[in-house]
């Protein structure tokens, strides 16, 4: 049950979302007996697997990358959500700019229903400090936190955070 209610929280926050730099629904049902959702595809590796691959980013790309994802936070907060879990593997890296998916913990940024108390939601080497210690208080600071962090990686191969 609890799963049915994130599902379908993960679908109404993917299809609130409009923009260049993100993936669009194409379809969804969260009541059917498998819930299901079905996103544009693309075609592109992830910010991590090109890193992993081929080492660091030079500047340039860097700074490309940085605007491209910057316009996709605004996109999700326009909307009204905060995405709590940005990160190089959440970024592809199409020819044309990156795309940020994944919108699985996404929240409202006044829905906190679901995220208990001092639970950290998010991937620790890339989330904030009030992130990690409770996730019920992000707000969008907290994903253009995550996208510096994620531009870390990019730039240098590494986690800021990877001890953490």
């Amino acid at each position: 049950q609890l799963f049915r209610v994130r599902f379908t929280r993960e679908v109404e926050a993917a299809r609130a979302v409009s923009g260049f730099y993100t993936a669009a629904v194409v379809d969804a049902d969260p009541r059917a007996a498998v819930p299901w959702l079905a996103t544009a595809y693309v075609p592109a590796p992830s910010l991590e697997e090109i890193v992993n691959e081929c080492g660091p980013l030079p500047a340039n790309a860097v700074r490309w990358l940085a605007a491209g994802v910057a316009e996709a936070l605004e996109s999700i907060h326009g909307a009204g959500l905060v995405h709590r879990d940005l990160k190089p593997s959440n970024v592809l890296v199409m020819h044309d700019g990156p795309r940020v998916i994944d919108f699985g913990i996404a929240s409202g940024v006044s829905n906190t229903r679901l995220t208990m108390t001092n639970v950290a939601v998010g991937t620790p080497a890339y989330m904030s400090p009030e992130q990690a210690k409770d996730s019920r208080s992000v707000t969008g600071a907290s994903d253009i936190f995550s996208l510096g962090s994620t531009l870390v990686f990019a730039a240098t191969g590494h986690a800021p955070f990877h001890g953490a």
